[in-house]
Formats: structure tokens, C-alpha cells, sequence
């Protein structure tokens, strides 16, 4: 993968427009190897692409319970998603045959953050009724639950050994995995978001930066060992009150968000400043946004899935 500057990062330009969806796409996640990319939209469809290709692969519908919070598992054609329909169950999904292999039932309210160990068969979920719970894909019973003091967002770290819980949008937790029915081992308190809610919660893959997505016109980065505020990004238009997703770069070095005039805002992670907007013609609010961790790709999604490729070679 050739290094990303600034000079390469200005560079993308769309070179894939999807067009499947007849709604919103609200999650998207990229397998480890990068070789794939699974979406769920707003109208019931899963979509799977093939990044090397740049075509699709699969399209499954989820018409009866709905699907949000997408993720691969570790297991080849398998997923996880909460669900928007029915109940607020989350579902383990084979992909191939479109059967589901297991269920996890005890959330009484919406699944708003959903997240993998990078490492094991093991996944956290926290819901609108302020709770965080912890789970193995191999039972259905949950194997940890916390109380928490309100909405929450959930992530772990890249060596899977630690969790970080955002509560109320406020403060950030940080549990040991071995011992988290002791609570948290250490608690960072913010400034109270008074415009917004915190949205999505997510480490920098060396570890040392917390990145915070929210439903308004800012995102928020921190420091993951002290929780001392680090930067704030601002400028990119969220006038509708959606979850915009903001994203790492995969050496961690810049941050990119949506917005709702359907362009991509990129900002230097360490000095804050913007490097660009990137403008690929979306018709609507861009909730979506991941740069592939193995291939120089980007991917933004509204209605429309794009895919961005940079257009000049190494600098």
C-alpha cells in the first residue's frame, strides 16, 4: 500500500458508484483482509462487494426483522446486525444461504452501537435502555452486563484486551476485559455535549487516539491513555441530526466524515487541519464513511455505495 499525504489523499476521486439501494445505507463494514465490504440500507437489503473486482458479490434481504449496525464475524460469509423490526434482538447471519445461526436476545430498546473483538469470537452491544452488554457468538445467553447512566457508544481497543464505553456523552470508560464485572479501571470525564449526542466511538489502530462521531456538526478525538482532549473537527454540514459515521485512516493519520450535503471532509489527525473535501456527486446525506485497512480505497455511502480510488501514483 503506498504511504497516504496529503497530496494523495486530495487526490481521490470517485471510480465505482453503486446504485442497489432504495434507501439509506446506515452501516458498512470492511472484512480484516479488505478483500470485501458488507452495507445494510434502510429498504432491508444486505449488499456484499468485492473490493478487488470493485463489483458485487451478494444481496440478501432482511425483510422481516430489519438490519442495522452491520459487521463480518471472523468466520468466512457470516455477520452480525441488530435489528429494526419486531424486537430489538441482535442476529448472526450466514451469508451464503441466508439462514440465520443464532440469536441474542435481552436488549428492551434500540441497539445503538454494535462492535467485534479484533481478535475473538466475542462482541459488545450497547442499547437506548443503558446498557452495555458482552457476548460469544457461540451462546446466546450474554455473558456480561453493565448498568450504565445513559446512551452509550462501545469499542475496542486493536488488541482486544480493553473496551472503551462513551456514556451520556460525557464520559468514556475503559474496561478490562478480564475483569469488567469490577467496573471501569479508569473513567474520563468530558465537557457534556449540550448541541449533540455522541454517536460512535472508535480507537485509532496504533491505539493511542479515541475518535468520537456524533449527530451534529462535530467529531471529536482524545487521547486514549489520559483522555485529555485532542482535537475537534468541525466544518463538515450535519443539518439533519444523523448519526454521521467518521472514520480512521488505516495508519491513523487522518479522519474522515460525511455530511449531509453529500460530500467527504478529510482532516490531518495530529494538527486538525482540513486537507480537502472530496466532492463524488452523492445525492444525499453521505452516513457512511471507511478507508479499507489493506487497499488504497475509500468508501462513502448515502443511497448510492461509492467506491474512491487515488488518481496519482506515490509522491
Amino acid at each position: 500500500m503506498m504511504k497516504l499525504v496529503d497530496q494523495v489523499v486530495r487526490s481521490f476521486k470517485v471510480a465505482k458508484v453503486f446504485r442497489e439501494n432504495t434507501d439509506k445505507i446506515n452501516s458498512i463494514d470492511f472484512s480484516p483482509s479488505g478483500e470485501t465490504l458488507i452495507s445494510c440500507s434502510e429498504d432491508d437489503q444486505i449488499v456484499i462487494y468485492d473490493c478487488e473486482k470493485g463489483t458485487q458479490m451478494i444481496t440478501v434481504n432482511s425483510k422481516k426483522y430489519g438490519v442495522d449496525l452491520i459487521h463480518f464475524t471472523h468466520a468466512k460469509n457470516t455477520a452480525i446486525h441488530s435489528s429494526t423490526k419486531v424486537d430489538d434482538t441482535i442476529r448472526y447471519l450466514s451469508l451464503h444461504d441466508n439462514k440465520y445461526i443464532r440469536y441474542f436476545p435481552g436488549h428492551t430498546k434500540k441497539v445503538v452501537t454494535l462492535c467485534l473483538s479484533p481478535v475473538e469470537d466475542t462482541f459488545l452491544s450497547g442499547s437506548l435502555d443503558k446498557t452495555l452488554r458482552l457476548w460469544d457468538l457461540r451462546s446466546p445467553n450474554c455473558q456480561g452486563l453493565m448498568h450504565l447512566s445513559g446512551r452509550p457508544v462501545a469499542a475496542y481497543d486493536p488488541e482486544g484486551l480493553i473496551f472503551a464505553a462513551g456514556v451520556n456523552s460525557e464520559s468514556i470508560k475503559l474496561y478490562d476485559l478480564r475483569s469488567f464485572d469490577k467496573g471501569p479501571f479508569v473513567t474520563f470525564k468530558l465537557n457534556q455535549e449540550k448541541e449533540c449526542d455522541w454517536t460512535g466511538l472508535k480507537f485509532s489502530r496504533d491505539g493511542k487516539t479515541m475518535l468520537i462521531s456524533t449527530n451534529g456538526s462535530i467529531i471529536r478525538l482524545v487521547d486514549a491513555y489520559h483522555g485529555t482532549p485532542l482535537q475537534t473537527f468541525t466544518g463538515h454540514l450535519n443539518n439533519k441530526g444523523i448519526a454521521i459515521e467518521a472514520s480512521f485512516s488505516p495508519d491513523s493519520q487522518y479522519i474522515f466524515s460525511g455530511s449531509t450535503d453529500g460530500r467527504v471532509h478529510v482532516w490531518n489527525a495530529d494538527t486538525g487541519y482540513k486537507v480537502c473535501v472530496l466532492n463524488g456527486d452523492h445525492p444525499a446525506p453521505i452516513q457512511c464513511v471507511q478507508f479499507n485497512p489493506k487497499y488504497m480505497l475509500l468508501a462513502s455511502a448515502c443511497t448510492n455505495m461509492a467506491f474512491w480510488l487515488p488518481t496519482i501514483d506515490d509522491v
